[in-house]
């Protein structure tokens, strides 16, 4: 426990060291800009989720869930290409009651009615194939792979190997609203059955309006869509709607959204808040 707790606070130290102002953010939103972080810079996000009435398929737990460490490392590889790691630090899990009975036995903490466990990070890249002009949106591509680094005995996880791939598109209209999207498809691993899987239809849509030069206003929906009638446990559809605002200040970008449910495993409610900084860390090769 105390070597958790400690490889927490390095995380959070590594990022309060960097000091160089963010030149563009994800946070708070889920879907993903069509742009790239710049070659040699690296871009850290780093927040935490509060959520209410969340609802765990696979295990059959229901709670309040806190997200501790909602983090990202995302590298500007080329003007066009950007890789990124990122998953959940550490998340911890109020179990409200039992909705359905688990499959496989539980290992909630003892004496108490709650549990945590690590998220499953992800890694992932995202290549802009094409520039934004007067009149077309700019389109770009992005995929990756979730890994399995959770436990599924802790009831928060599901523990598999997951693959997602999504086409991006955005477009500016005047110098202040911006609307881009997301489209594409996920290969779930169905954590029950053998040799099954799940492929869900990956979605969002997403908005940002710059107030002024420390104010944006952003908002979203995201989620995913099952193709299958009755989907696998720990597969069901999922999705939520965010609005909330990236303020500038102290040579930070900070933000915050509130966060609603979509659909019945999704959470009721919460709230996220998180920074995020970028820097120059290497330089690029250039031929």
């Amino acid at each position: 426990m105390k070597l958790k707790h400690f490889n927490i606070a390095c995380l959070c130290l590594l990022a309060l060291s960097l000091t160089a102002f963010a030149q563009q953010a994800q946070r708070p939103l889920i879907t993903e800009d069509v742009d790239t972080v710049k070659p040699g810079a690296m871009r850290v996000d780093f927040g935490f989720d509060f959520i209410q009435h969340r609802e765990f398929g696979l295990s059959g737990l229901q709670g309040d869930l806190t997200r501790v460490g909602v983090v990202s490392l995302t590298f500007g590889l080329s003007p066009n290409v950007e890789f990124e790691i990122g998953g959940v630090i550490q998340n911890y899990l109020s179990v409200n009651r039992q909705a359905r009975p688990a499959p496989f036995p539980l290992r909630l903490s003892t004496g108490t009615n709650s549990t945590h466990d690590t998220g499953d990070f992800y890694l992932a890249t995202k290549f802009k194939l094409r520039r934004e002009s007067k009149r077309t949106p700019a389109f770009g591509f992005r995929f990756g792979a979730e890994m399995p680094n959770s436990n599924q005995e802790r009831g928060i996880g599901v523990n598999q190997t997951n693959f997602f791939a999504t086409v991006l598109t955005g477009k500016h209209f005047g110098k202040k609203l911006y609307v881009y999207g997301n489209l594409g498809l996920g290969i779930l691993t169905a954590p029950l059955d053998r040799f099954s899987q799940n492929d869900v239809l990956l979605y969002g849509l997403a908005a940002t309006y710059g107030v002024n030069e420390s104010l944006t206003l952003v908002g979203e929906i995201n989620g995913r869509r099952s193709t299958r009638g009755i989907a696998p446990r720990g597969t069901e559809s999922d999705g939520a709607a965010r609005f909330g605002a990236r303020i500038k200040a102290g040579g930070l970008l900070w933000d915050v959204a509130g966060i609603r449910g979509l659909s019945n495993f999704s959470e009721r409610s919460g709230v996220t808040f998180g920074i995020t900084y970028q820097a120059d860390v290497f330089s690029p090769i250039n031929k």
